[in-house]
């Protein structure tokens, strides 16, 4: 009786007001990071959350759970640029921010413009570009908030079925949308998104 009184309170909570607005519960994201870049079969491993040309972060804050991945355009290679470092740069520095408090959970896009903006102030000049994806699951209102540029993406999972999808954004076939850093002189020849 007590397991179809409980069953019937989120029911009404559910149709009255929505689960996420009075549901106790404390969610977080649950998230495992695995993978192998490109370099891996000549025995290169780099340090931190970083394979290959990509990079990722995974951070907790008090009001919120974020999520980054950059996914580094190995295209720099081809004039002398390590493409690992822009990505793996950009997630660091969006991880600080996050760690220090200075995001809005519900403005992911301010997070990723945030850490775009301190790359290009660096007084060392790091070339290079990525796509970008970061995701914020914000502990107070328990809503998942989303910004993706370019071919990373996001997939939301629920009871074993996919609702809902993030889009790619190309200028055409493998060239997606991209944060970039260009050499002086190649600013309007780069694409920068």
């Amino acid at each position: 009786m007590l397991s179809v009184l409980s069953y019937g309170r989120l029911v009404a909570r559910a149709v009255l007001g929505g689960l996420s607005q009075t549901d106790g519960r404390d969610y977080s994201l649950i998230t495992a990071s695995y993978g192998f870049g490109k370099d891996f079969s000549k025995g290169i491993l780099k340090k931190g959350m970083c394979y290959g040309d990509d990079a990722c972060f995974i951070a907790r804050h008090k009001a919120a759970d974020v999520l980054g991945v950059a996914d580094g355009v190995g295209g720099w290679r081809d004039y002398g640029v390590d493409p690992s470092q822009f990505s793996a740069t950009l997630m660091r520095t969006c991880e600080r921010l996050v760690k220090e408090g200075r995001f809005t959970p519900t403005n992911p896009v301010g997070i990723l413009t945030s850490g775009y903006y301190e790359l290009l102030q660096n007084k060392v000049p790091l070339l290079g570009s990525s796509t970008a994806c970061i995701v914020v699951l914000d502990r107070r209102s328990h809503q998942l908030h989303t910004c993706n540029l370019g071919d990373s993406g996001f997939l939301v999972v629920r009871g074993g079925e996919v609702v809902h999808r993030s889009d790619e954004q190309q200028h055409y076939f493998n060239t997606p949308f991209q944060l970039s850093i260009a050499p002086p002189g190649a600013e309007g020849v780069v694409l920068s998104d």
